[in-house]
């Protein structure tokens, strides 16, 4: 039997976590997805670790700086936090596209990261996010990527399936609905 506090939900920032606004530089811009805080709070209370990974590069563009990214963060955690939620971990990837580094997905670095400083078992634990590219930063590590498309971005999901040399464990609507699809996972294997 797995220990659940070895297993996390990795889940990715803009598009999944909330709506992707392209370049998001203030915390202010920042809305939750529905369904999203009620899905990481289920995570906490069944025990899961849930830890957001994200590429960020307009910190490598000169957008905005760590500061204001690590600002936007706490946001989303006080967010988080009003509704009863919390994240365990933050990773971000702040490289530009082509710096040829280990941690911007879909390359697993930020996955490795975590599973050092947290303890996790990688090969049980989920990726929830709304691109092909977080599906195949899962398998790099043998992890289960589940894809939620961000609400109204079913085109570019569809296309990025069609492009990838993987495909998704599971396809979700909702991040609930992929919460609940991996929690009946975690039971089946108690």
């Amino acid at each position: 039997m797995t220990e659940k506090r070895n297993i996390a939900v990795f889940a990715d920032r803009d598009g999944t976590i909330c709506f992707d606004k392209h370049y998001l530089a203030y915390p202010e811009g920042l809305e939750l997805i529905p369904t999203v805080a009620e899905g990481i709070k289920k995570l906490n209370d069944a025990g899961i670790l849930v830890i957001v990974v994200t590429n960020q590069s307009g910190v490598g563009r000169g957008f905005f700086d760590e500061d204001q990214l690590k600002a936007i963060h706490r946001w989303m955690e006080d967010i988080l936090a009003e509704q009863g939620a919390r994240v365990d971990g933050i990773y971000y990837c702040p490289h530009l596209p082509d710096a040829g580094c280990k941690c911007r997905k879909p390359a697993p670095g930020m996955l490795l990261e975590a599973s050092e400083e947290h303890g996790i078992d990688l090969k049980h634990s989920f990726v929830i996010g709304d691109r092909m590219m977080d599906i195949e930063m899962a398998h790099a590590v043998h992890a289960k990527g589940i894809l939620v498309p961000e609400p109204g971005n079913q085109y570019n999901v569809e296309k990025g399936i069609r492009e990838s040399k993987t495909k998704p464990d599971f396809g979700a609507d909702t991040f609930m609905q992929a919460v609940d699809w991996i929690l009946e996972r975690i039971r089946k294997r108690d």
